[in-house]
């Protein structure tokens, strides 16, 4: 797959580089700020921009801010953002921009675990969702949707590997379950989530949302 980078940190986008491309991706274009990064993504169109949230010119939330126009304007360019800590709001903005298609939120010591790093540069490429586990964690300090108090503790934790990014498959791995009992907590977190049938990646996205939300309140 063909990669944008966008990271102020050279090491780190040559990190990014020599990982990417040793394991046969692309990387079409490297840059170092929000501006050069939506230049490199018009010019490009990759399958997916890794991005870093603060960049130059104002080290605040400029990447983050290109990361959601570039959603906007190339909504088939996936979104891969890295940042330095734990930002809740951040990893729900990003979320609800494409319903939450194409999109992860990583910190950056995950880079380090270079499988779980490929694994979400793949899954946001193919239009999943990846999410990095530290953030989920975070999320699960404060809930108060009552239909998210209606799960059981097994629900729950299968909530939460989804909003990792998890297929139904990847969850009976780690919970050491198999995949029919996955899906019948998934069935029954969409019921007392109250989302209707409608298209099973709609509403595994959707449980997710309300689920990030409570979290980021």
């Amino acid at each position: 797959m063909d990669v944008v980078i966008a990271d102020d940190a050279v090491l780190l986008r040559e990190g990014l580089r020599h990982i990417l491309e040793r394991f046969g991706h692309r990387v079409v274009a490297s840059v170092g700020d929000a501006p050069s990064l939506l230049a490199a993504v018009d010019r490009h169109l990759p399958d997916v921009a890794v991005v870093d949230v603060r960049m130059p010119p104002g080290f605040r939330d400029e990447g983050l801010r290109a990361a959601l126009r570039i959603r906007t304007e190339h909504p088939k360019v996936a979104v891969l953002v890295l940042s330095q800590y734990v930002e809740r709001s951040y990893a729900l903005e990003l979320l609800e921009s494409g319903s939450g298609r194409g999109v992860g939120y990583l910190l950056k010591n995950r880079v380090g675990e270079i499988e779980d790093f490929l694994d979400a540069v793949t899954r946001v490429a193919a239009g999943g969702t990846a999410i990095d586990p530290t953030v989920v964690v975070r999320l699960l300090e404060n809930r108060q949707d009552p239909g998210l108090e209606r799960l059981t503790p097994r629900e729950r934790e299968v909530l939460a590997l989804m909003a990792e990014g998890r297929s139904n498959s990847a969850i009976a791995r780690e919970l050491v379950v198999t995949e029919a009992a996955v899906l019948k907590h998934v069935g029954n977190i969409f019921a007392k989530l109250l989302l209707e049938p409608s298209d099973e990646e709609h509403r595994r996205v959707a449980a997710v949302l309300r689920y990030l939300r409570e979290g980021a309140r």
